[in-house]
């Protein structure tokens, strides 16, 4: 169903809950125009309807119109997931002109001393308003994404009241997962109970308050779960997410999975690559499962939750999910759980050379 096109990691944030791998790419590594282009006919070619362009920060790429171009000459629905600061008057002019049918706008907190703190980023916040002001007046459909964790979780309604000031036809209230560098500050970010029942509470009153106005899309915390999310809409089933080098991956996050030789779109086609590698098919549908999971009947919703997460707290990408009650291994979240409680609330920036200076 969906191309998520990860630009590049360059960001001038430095958001400490980003999901981009540790190890971040760099920008000689990126694909180029020419490269992009190709990759984009492909997906058009094999039956992709949509296409994300992502990062880091997709408008960090100076070709970044061309490509909005070139995906919608193909027919091919076109999102950009942006922080918005780089959005500009004539960024929004010449990517109208492109064809560029919706962005999604993310936002670090509901005002600005907390945005930019957490961003790093001195007067983002404000840019991002004016981001938003530029995409509604463009007749253009915005989504405000929202992360919430334990830092700002008391201000989950005033988000919601923010995006509804925007002007935003869908907002996204999406409590942290914790991958790559949100991983690394989990104890830092991951709520208590009674922060996520005051969010669970705030999210159900404004989705009955603004029920046929504004969709409001609620992601919980696995740590809390007693049953696993349908990871990307099961492995291999619904995303092929490329990496800013060109590796092909079910999920922006699976790179940290081993075992694995992730096939590059610089060799492979799209079609080879959704139908034929290993990495696209070890994970797909329900003949890996553990006899525990294929014996569930709800193997085929959840498709055995997340193999990142897996790997992450059971050791074993092949493993039951955590997540599930179920699993031998669910007593990892209640552990990960209490060590985050009272943790302190230092937090590791996400920049390119924080971990390798």
């Amino acid at each position: 169903m969906g191309l998520i096109a990860e630009l590049t990691h360059r960001c001038p944030l430095q958001c400490a809950y980003c999901s981009n791998p540790l190890a971040l790419d760099d920008r000689k590594a990126e694909l180029t125009t020419d490269e992009w282009r190709r990759v984009l006919g492909e997906a058009a070619a094999l039956g992709i309807l949509q296409v994300h362009f992502s990062g880091g920060e997709p408008m960090a790429r100076r070709d970044l119109v061309e490509m909005v171009a070139h995906a919608s000459s193909l027919g091919l629905y076109t999102n950009i997931i942006t922080s918005g600061v780089l959005l500009t008057d004539e960024a929004m002019a010449a990517l109208l002109a492109a064809g560029i049918d919706h962005i999604q706008l993310s936002f670090q907190d509901a005002a600005a001393p907390a945005a930019d703190r957490f961003s790093g980023y001195r007067g983002g916040h404000a840019k991002k308003l004016d981001a938003a002001r530029r995409i509604c007046e463009a007749g253009l459909p915005l989504t405000a994404n929202f992360v919430v964790h334990k830092q700002n979780a008391e201000r989950v309604g005033e988000m919601i009241a923010l995006g509804e000031a925007l002007g935003a036809e869908r907002i996204e209230i999406a409590h942290t997962q914790y991958y790559g560098w949100a991983l690394l500050n989990r104890n830092a970010l991951l709520p208590t109970f009674a922060q996520l029942e005051h969010v669970n509470g705030v999210v159900a009153a404004a989705r009955q308050r603004l029920n046929g106005r504004i969709t409001i899309d609620y992601v919980v915390p696995d740590y809390y779960a007693a049953r696993p999310k349908a990871c990307m809409g099961g492995w291999g089933n619904r995303f092929i997410n490329i990496s800013p080098s060109g590796k092909a991956l079910p999920c922006h996050a699976a790179e940290t999975l081993p075992g694995f030789q992730f096939p590059t779109v610089r060799d492979v086609s799209l079609a080879e690559i959704w139908v034929d590698s290993d990495a696209f098919s070890r994970f797909r549908g329900v003949d890996w499962m553990p006899e525990l999971c294929r014996a569930c009947d709800r193997k085929e919703i959840d498709w055995g939750g997340c193999r990142c997460q897996a790997l992450a707290l059971a050791g074993d990408a092949a493993a039951t999910d955590p997540a599930c009650a179920h699993s031998p291994d669910h007593h990892l979240m209640g552990a990960a759980v209490t060590a985050a409680d009272g943790a302190p609330l230092d937090l590791v920036p996400r920049r390119l050379r924080t971990l390798s200076a």
